[in-house]
């Protein structure tokens, strides 16, 4: 794959850059250093995404970047292209974004300020929502949809979560039983809930802290959803911790003092983030580690599943 990099980096004119291998999954990325700047070269993974839906991320992330929110800003190859196809591989180059994970910041001795850095990314989240409302995509925009039907149809974004094949009798009942209330709750709120596009997957790994500022990583979930989607995703992984209550208030009044948003479908919306992590694991459960990852999910799914049905409509 390094060599598939080195050639790609040539469509840019980076061909005689430093080149380093940071991470894989859906991409596998690597940071291009040359000079005083570094990119990241993206080698995306094949058949996740389709070009259309490939070049709709880039044109949202420009659109983004334009409007002020410190995101990765995508470099056009020497051709013009914001997407460049390398021996049957889909390839982009982004601007390299410099600072320190959520994720990491929150294991540093002394712990940081929770309240600040939580309020602060409730802040820009309402702020990314803002500017991708905003924004008007081109006729040719693309993306997936975390609809009723994205999330709980027949052919969910991340898999049919109820149909896990590690499932308990008695949790593949629970997820069928809440996903047909859910399912009746988002029919009847349809009009009311705020719906645009999300990133989808802002997790602590994909926030990056750069001095006072907060920077969004990571687009290839993101489309079509409902904004309480990327709040859940984000509390989700926090639920247990000593710290959760103090870091969700901070969140969420950080994203109320820029945007307006019913607060009161939260718990449905970590119930519908948990369960999407089900589904997701399904097609990865031969992978290192993925066993015990899909316990997890299992676990973490089933706890926000029971507290959240009886709160959902009965049939």
């Amino acid at each position: 794959m390094t060599d598939l990099a080195t050639n790609a980096a040539t469509r840019w004119g980076l061909g005689h850059a430093r080149l380093r291998f940071v991470a894989g999954r859906e991409n596998q990325v690597y940071r291009l250093s040359d000079a005083s700047v570094d990119y990241a070269l993206r080698i995306k993974r094949p058949g996740y995404r389709s070009s259309v839906e490939l070049e709709s991320e880039l044109q949202w992330m420009a659109a983004l970047a334009q409007a002020g929110l410190l995101v990765p800003r995508p470099v056009s190859s020497q051709a013009g292209r914001l997407l460049e196809e390398v021996n049957g591989h889909q390839v982009d180059l982004l601007t390299w974004l410099p600072g320190q994970t959520l994720g990491a910041a929150l294991q540093e001795d002394p712990a940081p300020d929770i309240d600040g850095l939580f309020h602060a990314l409730g802040r820009q989240m309402a702020q990314l929502h803002d500017a991708s409302d905003a924004w008007v995509p081109p006729a040719s925009f693309s993306r997936v949809r975390w609809d009723a039907e994205g999330l709980l149809g027949e052919a969910p974004v991340w898999g049919r979560f109820w149909e896990h094949p590690a499932l308990s009798a008695d949790d593949r009942r629970l997820f069928e039983h809440f996903r047909s209330a859910a399912r009746r709750d988002l029919d009847r709120m349809q009009d009311r809930l705020d719906f645009g596009l999300i990133h989808a997957d802002l997790v602590r790994e994909n926030v990056l802290l750069h001095g006072e500022r907060i920077g969004l990583l990571d687009f290839d979930d993101g489309g079509w959803g409902y904004r309480a989607f990327d709040l859940a995703t984000t509390l989700l992984k926090f639920i247990g911790s000593p710290t959760y209550p103090a870091l969700r208030d901070a969140l969420l009044r950080g994203y109320q003092a820029v945007r307006h948003l019913d607060l009161d479908t939260l718990d449905l919306f970590l119930a519908l983030r948990a369960t999407t992590y089900v589904g997701w694991v399904v097609p990865r459960l031969g992978e290192a580690g993925a066993q015990e990852r899909s316990q997890r999910y299992v676990t973490a799914a089933r706890e926000v599943c029971q507290r959240c049905i009886p709160r959902l409509p009965a049939a």
